[in-house]
Order: C-alpha cells, then sequence, then structure tokens
C-alpha cells in the first residue's frame, strides 16, 4: 500500500511538470525503477505509458478549453509522430540507442543556453510560416521527434516546445499545447505495443493513471492562467535537469 501511495504522488508531479513542458519522465520513471527493483523494464515501460497517457490526455481536454489549438499543424505533426515512433521503437533492435545521448546532450545544451539568451524566445506568438509551408514543417517536426520518441525519448517534450516555437513562431503557452498533442499520439504507438505484449501491471498503472490525470490538470490550468513568461522558466529549469542526467548516464556508461 505504501508502495502505491508513493508511486502515485510521484504520478501526480509528473503529470503537473509534463503538461506544461514535458519531462514527466524525469519523475515518473525513474520512481518506478525505484519502488520496482526487481521487475521487468517492459513491465515498467508498459506502466509508466500508461499513466503517462492519461495525463496527457487530461492535458489535452484542459488546453482545448482555454487555447485556440491550429489543428492543422497539430495533428499533422501527430499522425507523422504516431507513424514514425513506431519505426523509431524497432530500429532500437538495430541499433544501439546509447551511441545517439551525447548528440541529444549536445542539442539539449544548445537549447537550454539559447532560450535562456533570447528573451522574446517564445513570448509572442507569429507564426514563421504558412498555408502548405507550414503542413510540411509540422510534418518533418513529427517526423523526425516522433522518431526520436520511439528510439530514445528523453527530452521529446522538450524539443517539440523547442520546434514549434523555433520553427512555426508559437509562444510558450501554443507550444506547450500543440506539444501535448503530439506526446498523445507517440504515447499511444508505445502503449499498443505495450498493452498487445502484456506488459503493463494495471493495479499500479490505473491508480497512477487518476494521479497523473489530477496533476496534469492542475499543471495545465497554472500554464493557462500564468502565461508564457512562467512556461518559458520552468521550460529552462527541466532541460537543465535533463542534461545533468544525460549527463550522468553517459558518464556511469563510461566508466563501466
Amino acid at each position: 500500500m505504501t508502495q502505491i501511495i508513493f508511486l502515485c504522488v510521484f504520478a501526480f508531479l509528473a503529470g503537473f511538470i509534463d503538461s506544461i513542458v514535458g519531462g514527466g519522465g524525469l519523475i515518473q520513471l525513474p520512481a518506478l525503477l525505484v519502488f520496482l527493483p526487481s521487475t521487468p523494464l517492459t513491465l515498467i515501460f508498459g506502466t509508466n505509458k500508461l499513466s503517462s497517457i492519461a495525463g496527457t490526455s487530461a492535458a489535452v481536454i484542459s488546453y482545448s478549453k482555454a487555447v485556440k489549438f491550429n489543428l492543422k499543424i497539430s495533428v499533422t505533426s501527430a499522425i507523422f509522430a504516431f507513424i514514425f515512433s513506431f519505426i523509431g521503437a524497432k530500429t532500437v533492435s538495430v541499433i544501439n540507442p546509447a551511441i545517439m545521448r551525447p548528440i541529444v546532450l549536445v542539442l539539449l545544451v544548445i537549447v537550454a543556453i539559447y532560450t535562456f539568451f533570447k528573451k522574446d524566445f517564445g513570448s509572442e506568438h507569429i507564426p514563421k510560416t504558412r498555408g502548405v509551408e507550414q503542413v510540411i514543417y509540422a510534418a518533418l517536426i513529427g517526423t523526425s521527434l516522433g522518431f526520436y520518441d520511439g528510439f530514445l525519448g528523453p527530452g521529446t517534450g522538450s524539443f517539440l516546445i523547442f520546434a514549434f516555437i523555433g520553427i512555426l513562431g508559437f509562444d510558450f503557452l501554443k507550444a506547450s499545447a500543440s506539444a501535448k498533442i503530439v506526446n498523445f499520439c507517440t504515447n499511444l504507438a508505445a502503449l499498443i505495443y505495450f498493452a498487445s505484449t502484456h506488459n503493463i501491471i494495471y493495479q499500479l498503472a490505473l491508480p497512477m493513471a487518476i494521479c497523473n490525470i489530477i496533476g496534469a490538470t492542475v499543471g495545465a490550468r497554472v500554464a493557462i492562467v500564468k502565461g508564457s513568461a512562467f512556461i518559458r522558466v520552468l521550460f529552462i529549469t527541466v532541460v537543465s535537469l535533463l542534461i545533468i542526467k544525460l549527463a550522468y548516464d553517459i558518464s556511469v556508461e563510461c566508466i563501466s
């Protein structure tokens, strides 16, 4: 019982953070690994995905009530992300994803530095492209980050937000809202696999999902009230934590 309570607390925190800037996996997945040390990784990943997609769904619903989505962009990115997350997951069996970690670390550092020093980044919603060009860029974002999410995963939500702002000209609030739709589809692709292979611990995943939903709903409402300036600060914080985690993982691999 104590185990479930702690996991639910972490699921709430993960839903809260993830609904605003992504990075919920930094909280929920390590918690599952700590509290279920002898559980096969496939069961942990499947349980994590069910809880995560529940929170992502709640965040999408909350954002949809207050933020005007560009459905053409969001759905295009989501469809391509769904398809290529499958391809990315299959690529893991051919290529070791560990070789990508140093590259991802460098990219995250660039994202953090750029966002920190460019004070107006994501402060206003000024679309940079329109029409067919906008759809093409949305497809490219979904393709590349969908593949990345299936292949490796850490920081996908943050990369999505950065891409929606840097490439399409969204502000932080609209970028965060749109990223949730894409995240939902990449999570769904993974969840279908885990559910079909019976790799979900439902007695843990379901109460965690409820808490993730509550956290995501609260987080989305905070983001809507606080706006882009608040999201920017939290974004830099989460990206910095991702950098520390990846640097630690790489150093452990090098030592071992």
